[in-house]
């Protein structure tokens, strides 16, 4: 049976109360792991470690950092519309927007009794100071970490006067391709069918002197990892195929129909190699793991200390989770705000993302 998992993770940084004694806890986990067959089951976790993942664990390479991941890649992988603010830039945080992003991977409504927070503005203008991108080992699902501070009252006063960036648009590679699994390109048996026009755009030219012409692809993925293909055009009627090595990457990834892959043709003539999985329901939750509520109520006590405090506080903004966007340039809400005019019956024009991850209008 095919596993099928959900993964949530939320990190805040507040202080708790325990026994009428305060305790500083810098980094809170709210980790969400259900599914099937092989699911682990997540709780809270704590740590005081700066460099640790998402789901509450210590991560350390060799020379002791985490490896930089391919920003080309990440933002392909992430979505032509998904875009993240400048480091050092001005934002607007939008609690609702972060707790959405938690309904929508827990697949549950907001609960209607989460405690209030009458000091919780519905959005905080804050400082940005650092963006981190991630992807996850086990799914490939990219996320960002974002460290924020809320801003004082005297420094919000000229906020809406400092100039401020957009942000980082996602700069789309040109050489590059991506397509929704069918069955037959998870089949064990099959390999993985290339439209023409892509393969002539993004992999090297075959040599179609040789019977049939065929060549060896290598590709990595986020994490730097290398994956052999053999490229090869034949059939009837011909069509290109990726076979050796197709049903490894197939298997090792966990891919199922409905999935996409993505190859990219870089400027250092590498070929690059992602995926994005499909959404899919939820349909086993173990009991003992952190509730829903749980994770809106962490949301919202991380926020509302900040808030108070200017603290610095540190969220995960997943980009295929859900289509809210609870993070944007400050110059971006002032414009919208302030300087678009709507009204009844006006026509505009929208950005939406198709299955084959084009952007139309």
């Amino acid at each position: 049976m095919k596993l099928v998992r959900s993964v949530l993770y939320l990190v805040v940084e507040l202080e708790v109360v325990l026994d009428d004694s305060w305790f500083q806890v810098e980094q809170v986990y709210f980790g969400f792991t259900g599914g099937g067959d092989g699911g682990r089951e997540g709780g809270m976790r704590l740590s005081s470690s700066s460099s640790s993942s998402p789901n509450g664990f210590n991560q350390q390479t060799q020379e002791g950092d985490k490896k930089c991941l391919n920003s080309e890649l990440w933002h392909a992988c992430a979505g032509p519309l998904v875009s993240l603010p400048h480091v050092g830039s001005r934002v607007v945080y939008f609690p609702q927007g972060h707790s959405e992003q938690v309904a929508a991977s827990t697949n549950k409504e907001i609960d209607a009794h989460i405690p209030n927070y009458p000091n919780l503005p519905p959005h905080l203008i804050c400082q940005l100071h650092n963006v981190t991108m991630h992807a996850d080992v086990e799914t490939d699902e990219v996320y960002a970490q974002m460290t924020l501070q809320p801003l004082s009252q005297e420094d919000q006063k000229d906020a809406y006067l400092l100039p401020a960036e957009l942000g980082t648009a996602s700069k789309q590679p040109t050489n590059s391709f991506c397509k929704t699994l069918t069955a037959s390109d998870t089949s064990t048996h099959g390999g993985f069918s290339v439209p023409r026009r892509a393969a002539e755009k993004v992999f090297p030219p075959l040599d179609y002197s040789h019977t049939p012409p065929a060549q060896e692809l290598i590709a990595r993925d986020l994490h730097d990892n290398e994956w052999k293909f053999r490229h090869i055009f034949r059939g009837q009627p011909k069509r290109h195929l990726l076979t050796t090595g197709w049903s490894v990457f197939v298997s090792a990834k966990r891919l199922v129909a409905g999935d996409s892959v993505l190859f990219i043709w870089n400027e250092k003539n590498q070929l690059l190699l992602g995926i994005r999985r499909a959404n899919r329901p939820q349909t086993f939750m173990p009991s003992s793991v952190l509730s829903s509520d749980s994770m809106h109520i962490g949301l919202l006590a991380a926020a509302a200390h900040a808030a108070a405090t200017n603290s610095r506080f540190t969220i995960f903004y997943n980009p295929r989770a859900s289509p809210s966007e609870f993070v944007i340039p400050l110059v971006k809400y002032i414009k919208a705000v302030y300087h678009t005019r709507v009204s009844v019956g006006m026509r505009f024009r929208m950005l939406f993302e198709t299955e084959e991850s084009s952007v139309r209008r």
